[in-house]
């Protein structure tokens, strides 16, 4: 068994974690993997950083060609047994290079919750090419089947994390940086400032919540399209140094450690392996309903799960966990437990290649 991945990400996202992921816990178990990725991407960065079988490519939107025939040539001279790929853009190129190679074995990876949109080129690339769908979600399965995939091409392949990433007391240099005093308990999120992350909803959320507990100290961490309208937002809001932006960082593990709660208020979410980070780190959480996070967090057992646009109810679940903190205490505890048994990066690896053996029969 030989696998050849294809992502087409620049930046570093939950996709390309995923990707990084599997990849590695691949090699770990033994399995030949090899990994294209955007030439000066961060995935490349890391990928290589680790020692990992990578190399880079332009990959340049759906219609890059000369990637496609790139990766048509790794098919037919690498002995490649499948060719999985892993984001939208990965899919076009990737398909188009498989029918070049003429190869079968295709599995397209799903993570996002956005329904696609039903013109030629969708159906073709949702169509008798792919041999395989993972949807790391049930929302997103059946986003798929109402496309009209076939139920009996999908497979069920929830995301996974490393539960041991996040070293306890990494976050104290965070904390210090950001000035808080002793007792000040601080709220956040980590992602990209976009708009399914509905961070406007959390950033309205923020003063109903110093109306109760003033001490609090809140933090969003990521940059993207959105980054300048939220900070206008907040400052319209008077939230001053009460609300801190901190731009894109690498060091995220020790800023989950840094937390008290974390915040997931997306209004869209296919997953969403940050609220996994989250509970594997005993960080408690207010997280929305949206996409398939009610599958990683179950309602008061790891944390709250709150309707989607609701800056009342976001905040109501924050206020909750700062009067109580032995919930926070107890809510930690069973989300570590929950990605532990659940989430993991290995159970990831090991679903992936249950895929792989069952396209060999």
């Amino acid at each position: 068994m030989r696998i050849l991945h294809v992502d087409t990400g620049k930046s570093w996202r939950g996709g390309q974690g995923q990707v990084m992921s599997l990849h590695r816990e691949l090699t770990k178990a033994g399995v030949s993997s090899h990994l294209v990725c955007s030439e000066s991407g961060e995935l490349y960065r890391r990928a290589k950083g680790e020692g990992l079988s990578v190399e880079e490519m332009p990959l340049r939107g759906e219609w890059d060609i000369f990637s496609a025939r790139r990766i048509a040539k790794l098919l037919k001279t690498g002995n490649f047994t499948h060719l999985h790929l892993h984001s939208s853009h990965a899919q076009g190129i990737g398909l188009v290079a498989a029918r070049l190679a003429g190869f079968r074995n295709v599995i397209v990876t799903r993570r996002v919750d956005f329904v696609p949109k039903k013109h030629l080129f969708n159906r073709w690339k949702y169509g008798s090419g792919v041999a395989r769908f993972v949807a790391i979600s049930l929302a997103i399965k059946e986003i798929l089947v109402n496309f009209g995939v076939s139920p009996e091409k999908i497979r069920l392949v929830h995301s996974g994390v490393d539960p041991d990433k996040t070293r306890p007391g990494s976050g104290e240099s965070f904390r210090r940086e950001l000035g808080l005093a002793p007792g000040e308990l601080l709220a956040g999120n980590i992602s990209h400032l976009a708009d399914h992350k509905g961070l406007k909803y959390l950033i309205d959320a923020v003063p109903l919540v110093l109306a109760n507990h003033p001490n609090t100290r809140f933090v969003i961490v990521g940059s993207g399209e959105l980054e300048e309208e939220l900070k206008m937002q907040a400052k319209s809001l008077g939230l001053g140094g009460k609300l801190v932006f901190t731009g894109f960082r690498k060091d995220v593990d020790a800023i989950m450690d840094g937390l008290d709660i974390f915040v997931m208020s997306s209004h869209m979410e296919g997953l969403g392996t940050i609220v996994m980070d989250a509970l594997a780190s005993k960080t408690p959480v207010v997280v929305t309903g949206a996409g398939g996070i009610p599958e990683i967090v179950e309602d008061e057992k790891q944390g709250f799960v709150v309707p989607a646009k609701d800056p009342k109810a976001l905040a109501g679940g924050i206020i909750r966990l700062l009067e109580s903190p032995e919930l926070r205490a107890a809510f930690g505890e069973a989300g570590r437990k929950r990605v532990i048994e659940k989430f993991s990066a290995r159970a990831m690896m090991e679903g992936n290649l249950r895929v792989y053996e069952e396209l060999l029969k």
